[in-house]
């Protein structure tokens, strides 16, 4: 009862102030003589006494006040911001034609649809509706909501607005009188040049939008407004009509738009600016001065200056009066279209994602290596020190997760380190800092058992496949299921080849020398791979952080090694790379495993995690498959010659591991290709890493 008692009581005062305005400008018209264009029809009742035309200072100054007043009439009653402001605007702009409609149609005399169709053409409708619309959305009083949906649904909005934008620049209609008189006639021209570039514009911003951006919001209403003034300007229509509301909303809806631009673009884009200002100057100054000459015709800096700012703002974008041939008709436009290019060039830089900064520092670097020595369960913790990570810590600095950002993607690698208790607040806020930074977030390896914590965030998991882990104390070679790996471990033995483990500083400069020169020769032309479950060098980590297992042939020459980061917490050895000679025998990678397991069980590792067998459930041979599956099965095996899928799954059978499933996790379904490519492009399988920035 309240509630529809504050309704009706401010429909009523609202009311009021509009029949109030009207009023006054009847008392006003008769004793008003300012100079300029005047808004026809504004009292459409004084038509036949030809007082109906209102000055236009008088029009704009007796609508604000009275839009002003319904703004404070909207907040007292506590509306929110969005109705507020479609309300009025609708509200008044309805009250206005049907006031001027049923007028025209008592003085004129005419057929109610010709009344109402002129009443539909008139500035006098528009311009209060607008104001009142803006003064409702400024007004109004704002709404919270924990996960508002109106930036997602005003991008759309936005984007319609763009495209009707583009549609109205290439339909012809008749503009009105009012803004033909309102600006010289070279200006109508900048309307056609510019309506269409402001649409496509919109168009670029609608991206931001639906993800919060600030600048996004300050660009399309900015764009909006220049919008509807060349709209006006090119043919008063839907498309006016439709910007203005949408402008309405959006200025309404401005808190919801708060995820600010990165703060270090400002210094770029002002070089930038300059870069393309200049060269566009340079270029303009050249040819006048060419043209000049040619035509023997005098030239001055000034005149240049005019000509270049005239034909970047397209004012002559049909041609200019002071140039000479047809270099007075192509010219103007070849200047309007390199300014429309910086512009947008510009534009989506302004609004583009933050640069992603790579940046260690000693504390941190020492405070992971702690915490992972600390927390670090899982087998896939000791690559978070790789040197090509960022890492995130919670407030408290107890738990951390490691990052790379890649095209606009956060590449998480693995779960979070840490307490388990603490993980929930950290991936939450995580997910806040990226999305400041207008980052999209994918975890890659995450194991089973943190998907819970994800999922309370609203992220989805897709498996992603298998890590082989062999359990040290149950492994053995006995048996006729692993007769092959234990003729290949007798076949090395009897050649006089020998494995040795050793840690980091056992190995001497020369034997480093040739591990590196090993490894190289191995990779050849393929760059070093690996992001989530590999180490970036050799010798990053120390003694207690990593071992090697040389394979030594009978004269004693390294013919391969197996390089293991050690997770001191898990009581687990991860295998980072295993490079080999060419020219090893058949089984040699099977021998150092089994060498590699026996001196783990030796000195306490429960666990020696192998190869990770990406989407080992569909590669398997007896798996049982749906038909999408199926198809999913053939698409991977056509891939297998490039990222040797089947054949890293049949290396790791054969040791009967234990197998632990990963996951993807990502926020939205969509943005699936996208992570797909920055995530292959993070494990360095495509030729670009994104731009690391110090």
């Amino acid at each position: 009862m309240l509630r529809a008692a504050r309704i009706v009581a401010a429909s009523v005062v609202s009311f009021s102030v509009v029949v109030a305005a009207t009023g006054w400008l009847y008392v006003i018209q008769p004793h008003s003589a300012l100079p300029g264009p005047a808004i026809t029809d504004a009292l459409p009742l004084d038509e036949l006494s030809r007082r109906s035309a209102v000055p236009l200072l008088v029009f704009l100054a007796v609508w604000t006040t009275a839009s002003l007043s319904l703004g404070l009439i909207a907040r007292a009653f506590r509306a929110e911001r969005l109705t507020a402001g479609l309300m009025l605007g609708l509200g008044v702009g309805g009250w206005a034609y049907l006031q001027t409609g049923l007028s025209l149609l008592i003085v004129r005399q005419v057929p109610a649809h010709q009344a109402f169709h002129a009443a539909a053409a008139r500035t006098a409708i528009y311009l209060p509706a607008v104001l009142a619309g803006a003064a409702g959305a400024l007004g109004g009083r704002p709404r919270e909501s924990a996960r508002p949906r109106s930036p997602l649904v005003l991008a759309w909005f936005v984007a319609a607005a763009g495209i009707l934008g583009v549609i109205d620049a290439v339909t012809p209609d008749k503009r009105p009188l009012l803004f033909a008189s309102l600006a010289p006639e070279h200006v109508h021209g900048v309307s056609e040049a510019l309506v269409a570039p402001l649409g496509l514009a919109l168009l670029v911003v609608a991206r931001g939008l639906a993800r919060r951006k600030r600048r996004a919001w300050q660009a399309a209403l900015l764009v909006l407004v220049w919008l509807v003034a060349l709209h006006l300007q090119h043919g008063f229509g839907y498309g006016a009509i439709a910007t203005a509301i949408v402008a309405v909303a959006l200025l309404a809806r401005r808190q919801d738009f708060d995820a600010q631009g990165d703060p270090a673009s400002h210094p770029r884009l002002a070089l930038r600016a300059f870069v393309f200002g200049s060269v566009i100057l340079s270029y303009s100054v050249s040819a006048l001065w060419a043209n000049r000459v040619m035509a023997d015709q005098p030239f001055t800096l000034g005149f240049a200056v005019r000509e270049t700012a005239r034909g970047a703002v397209g004012a002559n974008a049909t041609g200019s009066a002071h140039l000479s041939g047809s270099f007075g008709e192509w010219f103007p436009l070849s200047l309007l279209m390199l300014t429309v290019c910086a512009v947008g060039f510009l534009l989506v830089d302004w609004l583009a994602p933050w640069r992603y900064r790579h940046a260690q520092e000693i504390r941190h670097r020492r405070l992971t290596h702690d915490l992972v020595a600390a927390w670090g369960v899982d087998t896939l913790a000791p690559f978070v020190l790789r040197g090509d990570k960022s890492y995130f810590f919670d407030d408290e600095e107890t738990a951390f997760v490691a990052y790379k950002v890649v095209g606009g993607v956060a590449i998480v690698s693995g779960d979070p380190i840490g307490p388990p208790e603490r993980f929930a607040e950290l991936v939450g806020s995580f997910l806040r800092f990226a999305r400041t930074r207008d980052w999209r977030v994918a975890i890659l390896g995450a194991s089973e058992a943190a998907l819970g914590v994800y999922r309370s965030h609203g992220l989805h998991a897709l498996y992603h496949g298998d890590e082989a882990v062999v359990d040290t104390a149950t492994f053995s070679l006995e048996g006729r299921p692993i007769r092959k790996v234990r003729q290949s471990v007798h076949r090395l033995e009897r050649a006089g080849y020998t494995a040795s483990a050793l840690r980091p500083s056992e190995v001497g400069a020369p034997l480093r020398r040739e591990l590196e020169e090993l490894a190289r020769a191995w990779r050849g032309a393929q760059p070093e791979r690996g992001f989530v479950m590999a180490l970036d060098t050799l010798f990053r980590l120390d003694d207690e952080d990593a071992v090697f297992i040389v394979g030594r042939a009978a004269d004693g020459s390294v013919a391969g090694f197996l390089h293991f980061a050690v997770c001191r917490r898990g009581a687990a050895l991860s295998l980072s790379s295993m490079p080999r000679l060419r020219t090893t025998p058949n089984g040699f990678n099977e021998w150092l495993v089994c060498s590699a397991i026996d001196w783990a069980r030796t000195e306490g590792f429960r666990r020696v995690s192998l190869n990770f067998a990406p989407f080992a459930a569909l590669l398997a041979p007896e798996a049982e498959l749906s038909t999408l599956q199926r198809i999913e099965r053939r698409a991977l095996l056509r891939l297998k010659g490039r990222f040797q899928l089947d054949n890293l799954l049949l290396f790791n059978r054969k040791f009967f591991p234990q197998w632990e499933r990963r996951f993807v996790v990502y926020e939205r379904r969509r943005d699936l290709p996208r992570v797909g490519i920055a995530a292959l492009a993070a494990e360095a399988y495509l030729p670009f890493t994104g731009r690391d920035r110090e």
